[in-house]
């Protein structure tokens, strides 16, 4: 396959796209995630379960940044936490993702609008189930894309590596951040994933 072409699938991302305009957890970062956020709620409307804290994914960051935010809509704050990316999204370990799938057997991240479900007990302990709201992430129930803890989501990764690990697809964050979005996450709301810039 020649430099460049697209892979059948695959959505890759600009380099012009990868390049984050503000600092996460600055007063303008937070302000576009809080509206982000709102839009997306307000185009899916009745999908979803609960609309009081959404959880917007901003894959325009590196897995070295917490990437990982919670827009609480009732009272206009946003938490950070960082997040790991399919490992067939960044097959050179980066620590950037840079293209996002929903095919079968990619191990790459969607992109999209997912509804945020019951816990259950699986392959990494307690995770969260995820149903794709969007065509681009529609086969997410399907190839087992959850919301999860993973050991490689830690800052000591980052301390020795610069990076944090990457999962099969889902969305993995650390022990303790994970424990978060089983409170106040799950039950319905809404998890939204792009390069939010």
């Amino acid at each position: 396959m020649p430099p460049g072409a697209a892979v059948p699938g695959m959505a890759p991302v600009s380099p012009a796209a990868a390049l984050p305009t503000s600092p996460v957890g600055t007063p303008e970062y937070n302000r576009r995630i809080l509206a982000n956020a709102k839009r997306q709620v307000e185009r899916l409307g009745s999908k979803l379960w609960r609309t009081d804290v959404v959880g917007m994914a901003d894959f325009s960051r590196p897995s070295w940044e917490p990437r990982m935010h919670f827009a609480n809509l009732e009272n206009g704050t946003v938490r950070s936490f960082l997040l790991a990316h399919g490992k067939g999204s960044d097959l050179d370990h980066t620590g950037w993702l840079q293209t996002f799938s929903s095919q079968y057997g990619s191990l790459a991240t969607s992109r999209g609008a997912y509804l945020t479900c019951e816990w259950y007990t699986g392959k990494y302990g307690t995770s969260i189930r995820l149903v794709g709201l969007d065509p681009d992430n529609r086969t997410a129930l399907e190839r087992m894309i959850v919301m999860h803890s993973a050991w490689y989501v830690d800052p000591g990764m980052i301390a020795k590596w610069g990076k944090i690990g990457r999962s099969d697809g889902c969305f993995a964050m650390s022990q303790t951040d994970f424990n978060e979005a089983l409170w106040h996450l799950s039950g319905g709301r809404l998890l939204f994933a792009d390069r939010i810039v």
